[in-house]
């Protein structure tokens, strides 16, 4: 086999495993707090901000380390490792502060965990193949998501939520031994980082913060992602919540049910997306993304009825699938030429992890004050403004020239 082809399919299972670790325990630290301990929805929301800011703020400085360290597949299992031990320790100690900090820690480790896989499938495929690449991750790592969520939905009714950590411990071992796998010549270190291929030049170039300034189209990305995230990152925690509450006892395995139905869209979506998206373009697959957002908030407030709200959930896959799977796509048309390609996601991945974390607190405060329906239509008008500024504002960047020959990236019009 050769070594491109055996480091696609180390990537392959990379994105598939990886998936429990990216994000750590997710909606169901939530529900395992509030079922298990006893936590409001404020108290939750409070610590998992702690950690969110502690992301926000070291995801430039991580994406810049991203961008200089050639061991790369020693990065990203290091990574796994320290987020799997950091959820570890929540049972252990499900006080509020121990939870904070051990978020803090993680956070650390996760942001660093996209960015490495996107340079990692960068470096191996190189720039004419990597949307589709892109899609494949995403496709994978929403497959896998989705196939934890439903080994957790089977077995924690006989074996409890215990099951959550278990299915860490094993999914780590297996990204460690995914990322192992992948062929070390197989990585291109200069392309993985957006230099063309066989660049060498180590002259000084602008800083990740300063090609986003200088873009105007990565601004714009920048300021849309925000209110996208501000919109969307409370939902699930908010519906996982509201089914704890009416579904005594069963809420960790009604919040798997949850994930299941939205990664089941996600994963055609993220495929599609990564396929399509150079004949498409990027614009309208991302435009649907935020109108999928704001109808599932506004339909969420419809009926409180189990199924109602699981299917509505089905509208997570369309949205999340889509900025998942374009969001390096994206970064990458927009920083070809920088040598900033994991520094710049981190940038503008900071920037969207605002948008993340407000939603988390102004979320949790909006339930205690105002009620799930009240919440769940302001999250709804968001994700409706952040629409039309994407409309208004927000180029087509397929085909983006490349910032080492012309200066900040000035993308061609559709065609």
């Amino acid at each position: 086999m050769r070594q491109e082809q055996r480091a696609e399919r180390a990537l392959d299972a990379l994105s598939f495993f990886v998936s429990d670790a990216r994000y750590g325990l997710g909606a169901f630290l939530g529900v395992y707090l509030m079922t298990e301990h006893g936590w409001d929805a404020g108290s939750i929301g409070a610590a998992l901000s702690i950690g969110g800011l502690t992301g926000l703020v070291s995801q430039a400085p991580l994406g810049a380390l991203v961008d200089a360290v050639r061991a790369k597949r020693a990065l990203i299992a290091i990574a796994v490792v320290v987020v799997t031990a950091t959820c570890l320790v929540i049972p252990l100690a499900p006080q509020f502060w121990s939870v904070a900090v051990a978020g803090l820690i993680g956070a650390l480790a996760g942001v660093t965990i996209g960015p490495t896989l996107a340079a990692i499938g960068l470096g191996v495929v190189g720039p004419a193949r990597f949307a589709r690449r892109a899609g494949r991750n995403e496709a994978l790592f929403h497959a896998g998501d989705g196939a934890i969520s439903l080994a957790i939905l089977l077995t924690a009714p006989f074996f409890g939520n215990q099951v959550l950590f278990w299915s860490m411990g094993f999914t780590a071992l297996a990204s460690v031994a995914a990322a192992a796998a992948v062929p070390r010549n197989a990585i291109d270190h200069e392309v993985a980082r957006g230099l063309p291929p066989g660049d060498m030049d180590h002259t000084v170039r602008p800083s990740a913060w300063s090609v986003l300034l200088a873009s105007r189209p990565l601004l714009v990305f920048a300021a849309c992602g925000a209110l996208f995230h501000l919109a969307n990152a409370s939902m699930l925690v908010l519906v996982s919540q509201k089914l704890a509450l009416q579904n005594l006892g069963q809420g960790i395995a009604l919040t798997a049910a949850s994930a299941i139905a939205a990664q089941s869209v996600m994963v055609p979506v993220a495929a599609l997306a990564g396929a399509r998206a150079d004949a498409w373009g990027r614009k309208p697959l991302l435009l649907a993304a935020f109108i999928a957002l704001a109808l599932r908030g506004a339909l969420y407030t419809l009926s409180d009825n189990t199924a109602w709200l699981i299917t509505v959930q089905l509208l997570d896959g369309v949205g999340a699938g889509l900025i998942g799977a374009l969001f390096p796509v994206v970064v990458a048309d927009l920083t070809r030429g920088s040598g900033h390609f994991a520094a710049a996601q981190g940038v503008v991945g900071t920037v969207h992890g605002i948008g993340g974390v407000l939603s988390m607190v102004i979320a949790g405060q909006l339930v205690v004050h105002a009620g799930y329906d009240v919440t769940f239509l302001t999250l709804a008008a968001v994700a409706a403004l952040g629409a039309a500024l994407f409309w208004l504002a927000m180029p087509e960047t397929r085909g983006a020239t490349a910032l080492a020959t012309a200066g900040p990236a000035v993308p061609k019009p559709a065609e």
